[in-house]
């Protein structure tokens, strides 16, 4: 199945791609989508199928014909992405190639809207796919309520949402310019779980927690920090969220004017010169009376840590989550 990320947890049913990378790798980012041109290579990390076997389809079945540039390359525009999307879904589901090429492309996308072998998971992930390359907002986000009203936040965003980020390539891109789609989807994504967290009574008062909850310098992906904070607020543990690119200044006044027991913080890209290990040591000894949870792929090289520092490398590690003195 495409892209499946090297983690250490299982979904509870089989996905067509691993959320595994919320928390871990991020080196499997495909070209950003505001191109609207697509290579083989990116069409098969996206589908899962094999460029030479892409090749063989198009020379014997007509399937999965490519576009040519005046230099004779191939490329995809989004129309042949998402028809074949269709056809890869219906491959990885049993269907034979020869049974394929013998439907209309309307058959096709008919029965790759039908859940097969109980997997409608990757359904949604690749309508998902295809509201976000089409920028379709509307059913972009109707999808995103029907997830949540029948599946709840924290499985709809394990089963669908992380894997539909991985897949078309929109987890925290490294570069400084981010593509629409990035944006387009995450905001809507972003909106889902701030309604989710606005849902939420307010903790109690007399919870002796409160969690700080942000980005170190450099880092601009926030959207983990607010699936944590829906978490927290869940469990009655009172939040500051201060957001992303903060500085240890602001940390710290922020420790200073409020009753901070704990820090979390999500690294995904390293920008800062000294190292995640740098980073991490020198927070750890400068709010030695805080206990810090992080989380991220930056901070995956990290072996030995602080004392009251502890890493959380998985989305259900965060979903279980107990806060200690």
């Amino acid at each position: 199945m495409p892209l499946r990320a090297q983690s250490a947890w299982q979904p509870l049913l089989p996905l067509p791609a691993m959320a595994g990378t919320f928390f871990n790798k991020p080196d499997l980012l495909i070209k950003p989508f505001y191109m609207h041109h697509f290579t083989i290579r990116d069409v098969e990390n996206l589908s899962g199928i094999k460029a030479h076997t892409l090749r063989m389809w198009e020379q014997r079945y007509g399937l999965c014909v490519c576009k040519r540039k005046v230099s004779q390359h191939r490329y995809y525009d989004n129309e042949d992405l998402k028809y074949i999307l269709r056809i890869a879904y219906l491959y990885h589901n049993g269907y034979r190639i020869s049974r394929i090429a013998a439907l209309s492309a309307g058959e096709i996308t008919r029965l790759a809207s039908q859940s097969i072998n109980k997997d409608e998971y990757s359904i949604l992930v690749n309508e998902l796919v295809e509201c976000g390359l089409d920028y379709n907002g509307v059913q972009f986000e109707k999808m995103l309520r029907q997830l949540t009203t029948s599946m709840g936040l924290e499985k709809s965003l394990e089963r669908v949402v992380y894997p539909f980020l991985e897949k078309i390539g929109l987890l925290w891109m490294t570069g400084h310019v981010v593509p629409a789609q990035e944006h387009f989807c995450s905001y809507l994504i972003q909106k889902m779980i701030i309604a989710s967290i606005d849902g939420l009574p307010s903790p109690r008062h007399n919870n002796k927690y409160r969690v700080l909850l942000f980005t170190p310098k450099g880092e601009m992906h926030d959207l983990p920090l607010l699936f944590v904070q829906y978490i927290l607020k869940k469990k009655g543990i009172k939040t500051t969220m201060l957001g992303k690119n903060c500085s240890n200044e602001m940390i710290a006044y922020c420790c200073e004017h409020q009753q901070i027991t704990h820090l979390y913080l999500h690294f995904i890209t390293n920008f800062t010169n000294a190292g995640a290990g740098a980073y991490i040591g020198n927070l750890s000894t400068q709010f030695a009376a805080q206990q810090i949870l992080a989380s991220g792929a930056a901070l995956e090289v990290l072996t030995a840590l602080p004392s009251n520092v502890r890493l959380l490398r998985t989305p259900q590690e965060v979903i279980a989550l107990q806060l200690q003195d």
